[in-house]
């Protein structure tokens, strides 16, 4: 059985644990470890790029002056590495436990001008760990690590809105230079537009210069086949919907929906994780969702394990963040983290939600919020509680059945 390298979990400071720090980049990996006789000192060593063998050698080596037989805990920045690491070693040395940490959670001094090297960033990590296996929770978040199929489903929505602004952007190009010279009605997009460049005059009455007519029919190749690689992602998408499972047989009744609403914890049980690997085939049946919220809804956000809504809301960068000292409150906004193209799809949603489903719970509370004020900063800000009200029913409903209150049904 393959090991989870999501289930490492703090030792709470019992056993004999060796902390490791590793340092990352592409001139070499600076590597902290602290053995537990000397809590205190860290040793440093230097290593190629990319070299796990010579990592797991180090580290067996300081297993050895340790004695016995310690448990190895390492960490390493979650950046452009991604989490290859974290697999090979789950593979190379499955008694080596990772834990991929959030760089901006670990504490640095806030001075104006502050010492940063590698060195420091390692043994800064290597307390940091330290730290978290004794039980603060706080001294670092754990960044959980996806496997490679989960890692693999969100490249087809990432690719898709990569290659929309490069249409864009192709498009744009080639109606600036058509602007240029006074002309203003073509379409790149259209399927005759290269046929009817033969046609165009500019503002002064002549065709179009050899040099510009290249320059335009060049762009526009690319645009063509970006544009026919979306059509390609699109067919997928609904081939993946049509993989997918089928719509809960049966909806939460209101007095479910009330008591979801009340409850403290939010938790989706775990029994209903087979639900939420096939939750675009459900949510594509909520009238508003279409296939691209529900890929990104179910391979972006609801394959994680969120204990309950305040946890969800936060990770998607949509909760509030206070700052409150002494006599002194501010609302600093939300807190925008996590990956900006969910929370972007996410404000879209609330603003379709809106408008396709006007007699659900959610709507006739943004309706209430701004009639309550004027203004498109009132509309703003609800919106933003709307994508998160939004993003907490949508996972109840994907995980238990449970149609938000008010929602509607599309025909199957």
């Amino acid at each position: 059985m393959a090991k989870d390298l999501n289930a490492v979990t703090p030792s709470m400071g019992e056993g004999s644990t060796v902390y490791v720090a590793v340092e990352l980049s592409d001139k070499s990996w600076v590597t902290g470890i602290g053995l537990p006789a000397d809590p205190g000192r860290v040793g440093m060593h230097t290593l190629k790029p990319g070299d796990s063998d010579g990592l797991v050698a180090k580290i067996d080596q300081a297993c050895a002056r340790a004695g016995g037989s310690p448990r190895v805990l390492l960490t390493y920045e979650a950046g452009y590495e991604g989490f290859w690491l974290a697999r090979r070693l789950g593979m190379q040395a499955p008694r080596i436990d990772v834990v991929v940490c959030d760089p901006a959670s670990l504490e640095v001094v806030r001075k104006a001008k502050r010492a940063k090297t590698d060195r420091i960033d390692a043994r800064r990590m290597v307390r940091a760990l330290r730290a978290w296996d004794s039980g603060e929770a706080e001294a670092l978040s754990v960044v959980r690590i996806p496997t490679e199929e989960e890692e693999d489903a969100k490249r087809l929505l990432r690719n898709r809105d990569r290659l929309v602004v490069e249409r864009t952007r192709l498009g744009n190009t080639i109606q600036g230079l058509l602007k240029k010279e006074g002309i203003r009605e073509a379409d790149p997009r259209h399927p005759k537009f290269l046929a009817g460049l033969d046609e165009v005059r500019t503002g002064y009455g002549t065709p179009l210069r050899p040099g510009l007519r290249d320059e335009i029919e060049m762009t526009h190749t690319r645009l063509v086949l970006v544009m026919e690689q979306l059509e390609e992602i699109e067919e997928k998408k609904a081939a993946l919907i049509r993989e997918a499972g089928t719509v809960p047989e049966q909806a939460a009744s209101d007095e479910q929906d009330q008591q979801a609403d009340t409850e403290e914890e939010q938790a989706v049980p775990a029994a209903c994780a087979s639900a939420m690997a096939a939750a675009a085939a459900i949510l594509v049946k909520v009238k508003g969702i279409g296939t691209n919220d529900a890929l990104l809804l179910q391979n972006e956000v609801f394959y994680r394990d969120f204990r309950n809504r305040r946890e969800l809301a936060s990770w998607a960068g949509l909760a509030p963040v206070p700052w409150a000292s002494g006599g002194v409150e501010n609302d600093q906004g939300i807190s925008k983290a996590g990956r900006p193209m969910v929370r972007k799809h996410l404000v879209q949603m609330a603003w379709r939600w809106v408008r396709y489903q006007p007699d659900s719970a959610i709507t006739m509370w943004f309706h209430r919020y701004c009639a309550g004020g004027s203004g498109r900063l009132v509309r703003k800000r609800a919106i933003i509680a709307v994508a998160r009200k939004l993003l907490v029913a949508l996972w109840r409903y994907a995980g238990t059945g449970l149609v938000p209150k008010g929602a509607v049904l599309s025909k199957p």
